[in-house]
């Protein structure tokens, strides 16, 4: 028997490490460490008796108003299918599972999940065949050719009017043949059902009752049937009577069985509970997940270099908001045996060296916990007086640190019509900004901390305050992470991997759109608040003497792009140096730019280095006119920088023949 478990960002159980959300470790674009954090993630799942992760995710997130945008690696597609291929990797090793320290990992979900019409959960997904490969396909075939992973799920929507657990073409014709898939297919939790009908959730209605969609599925190429068996029941009857072939049967069979020998349930099913040292495991856990923390913050603004404080002796510092003394860990988590809210990761850091203030400001929902259905929002006049005292407050010290966001409530899977997590709105729910523009107007510097699974629009933090922290959910260590960057013992590195809307009516707001997408908007600015790839540190970097090996190569060929990087700072800091590229002339319209390749480095103040970034087929193919994946002849851009933005990119031009 296989047991899976919820592995999204840690082990979703009792006494298991929480690390930051996906979304929060796509920002630190550091594939080794991804990898290394899904290796324990693997060993603490495997050790308690699991075979199977329901991870990773790699989506690739194109709305910002879907509630499962924390889970995802973002919106790029290269940046996706990089995370997924170290997550697969640390779960599943060299795929000997000799050691008993691997599992199976599942990619999902299969496929375009992502982007859903009006951003709700489970809802159709309107794309062509080539938008469909080029963008939402693409992370799904790197992740399979590179890492091997044993298992793909198949997602809720539909495609082109046929739901993906039903969708013959893409679990048959693309996933095994195309792609050569040799793994097993789950089905999403009750997806099966609803090729017929769940009234609590969606209904397809493609098939007119269970034991239809029990044939459907088979049909299209579902291994298994989770969570429980209620329409593969029908299976044995419907073999009976000729409607499914006892031959289908075996074909679906067979992957399930050569997975399990593969990991070894037949010789060995059984762990030693005496070989599990859960107290040494988690203590060293412990400084994994901080360091993947502190790589997460990604600093958007630091005016006049606000940041790192410096406090005197006998300064003080105001902690407010409603997510300055909470659990910040989003969806699909366990319960750490090791928290920290940002609250107290200060006062730690603080001893005796400077006071601590704190008021939580107004609430953003009452309760806030995940798995209740009800979202019930907080009283507005009860919320208004707790801005008073938090003013009051607030007033007493040289600097406020303002923790805003979204809760586990407010972005999370909408998985029924009574549980929901998508929104209609990308502004700070309930009297937060009221709370910014109160802490704004006494004067003090304030530092606002954004904690949420989705971006938000902040335009008016974005122009008040004077220094702004992205962290999504940074996990267990969230206030000792915090902390250290505030004061200066580690430097934010982290980069967007999702571009950060204006407003609701920004989105989609993407990168990489197609040449036509962005002609602009009356009374407004087009782009995007903070885009793709953007982050500011304690220090600065300059990019220079950008090269090509060879400026003129076959479709063939390969070439490779150097680009100096030095540290023009006082401060040593981490750098992620993007490689982006774009087609000048097509047979069908390509995106303006397009990651193609990343490389994070630390540097110390004056130090250089020289980072060199390969450009070849898989970098420049792409779906053509008729449909294949090719290398069309011609001129690209290679752009190189530190940020998605026209302004932070060097630009040279490769000659394709």
């Amino acid at each position: 028997m296989i047991f899976h478990e919820e592995c999204l960002h840690g082990l979703a159980a009792k006494d298991a490490t929480s690390y930051p959300q996906p979304v929060g470790l796509a920002s630190t674009f550091n594939p080794e460490l991804v990898e290394e954090i899904y290796s324990a993630i693997a060993e603490d799942t495997r050790g308690r008796g699991a075979h199977q992760a329901l991870t990773p995710v790699v989506d690739v997130a194109r709305d910002p108003r879907w509630g499962r945008v924390e889970e995802t690696f973002g919106e790029d597609p290269f940046l996706v299918s990089r995370m997924g291929i170290a997550a697969v990797r640390g779960f599943q090793g060299d795929g000997s599972f000799r050691d008993k320290k691997r599992i199976i990992a599942t990619l999902k979900h299969f496929a375009a999940h992502g982007q859903p019409e009006s951003g709700t959960n489970c809802a159709p997904v309107n794309v062509s065949e080539r938008l469909l490969r080029d963008t939402f396909l693409y992370p799904f075939r790197e992740v399979i050719a590179e890492a091997g992973p044993l298992s793909v799920m198949a997602s809720y929507n539909e495609i082109d009017g046929v739901p993906s657990h039903a969708n013959t073409w893409l679990l048959q014709d693309v996933l095994r043949d195309e792609w050569g898939f040799g793994g097993f297919v789950v089905s999403d939790y009750y997806a099966v059902t609803e090729l017929h009908r769940r009234d609590e959730a969606i209904s397809h209605s493609v098939a007119g009752s269970k034991s239809e969609a029990a044939a459907l599925a088979v049909a299209a190429g579902v291994n298994l049937e989770l969570p429980d068996p209620d329409c593969y029941p029908e299976l044995v009857r419907l073999v009976r009577e000729g409607v499914v072939s006892e031959s289908s049967i075996d074909r679906l069979v067979g992957p399930l069985l050569r997975c399990k020998f593969q990991i070894g349930l037949f010789e060995d099913p059984y762990v030693d509970p005496g070989l599990i040292q859960n107290d040494h495991r988690l203590a060293l856990e412990r400084d994994l997940a901080l360091r993947a923390a502190r790589e997460t913050i990604t600093l958007l603004k630091n005016d006049n270099d606000l940041l790192p404080l410096r406090l005197g002796e006998n300064g003080t510092i105001a902690v407010i908001g409603p997510n300055a003394d909470r659990a910040l860990l989003g969806g699909y988590s366990g319960t750490p045996k090791f928290s920290v809210s940002v609250l107290e990761g200060i006062r730690a850091r603080a001893g005796g060296g400077f006071r601590v203030v704190y008021s939580e400001g107004c609430k953003i929902t009452v309760g806030g916990s995940w798995n209740e259905d009800t979202v019930t929002c907080p009283d507005p006049e009860v919320d208004r007086k707790a801005i008073a005292d938090a003013v009051a407050t607030a007033r007493t010290a040289e600097v406020i640190v303002l923790a805003l966001g979204g809760n586990e409530q407010t972005s999370r899977e909408g998985w029924s019509k009574v549980h929901m997590g998508d929104r209609a709105s990308l502004e700070l729910l309930g009297r937060q900004n009221e709370l910014a523009k109160a802490m704004v107007e006494t004067g003090k510097p304030v530092v606002v901390l954004l904690f949420h699974g989705r971006p938000n629009s902040i335009t008016y933090i974005q122009e008040h305050a004077r220094a702004v922290l992205e962290c999504w959910y940074l996990g267990q260590e969230t206030g000792r992470a915090v902390a250290g960057v505030l004061f200066g013992d580690s430097a934010p590195g982290g980069k967007l991997p999702i571009s950060i809307p204006r407003s609701v009516g920004h989105v989609p707001c993407y990168y990489n759109y197609k040449p036509s997408a962005r002609r602009g908007y009356l009374f407004d600015d087009v782009s995007s608040l903070y885009p793709f790839g953007y982050g500011l540190s304690y220090t600065t970097f300059a990019f220079s003497n950008v090269s090509l090996e060879k400026s003129v190569i076959q479709s063939g060929e390969s070439t490779t792009l150097r680009v100096d990087v030095t540290n023009t700072g006082k401060r040593p800091g981490d750098e992620v140096v993007q490689l982006y590229i774009r087609d000048l002339v097509s047979s069908v319209t390509r995106p303006v730019k397009e990651l193609k390749g990343f490389k994070k480095i630390h540097l110390l103040p004056g130090e250089s280095a020289t980072v060199a970034l390969t450009i070849g087929p898989d970098q420049l193919s792409f779906t053509n006119i008729e449909k294949e994946w090719v290398v069309e002849p011609g001129e690209f851009d290679i752009m190189v920088g530190n940020s998605s933005r026209d302004q932070d990119l060097t630009r040279v031009v490769l000659n394709v023949i």
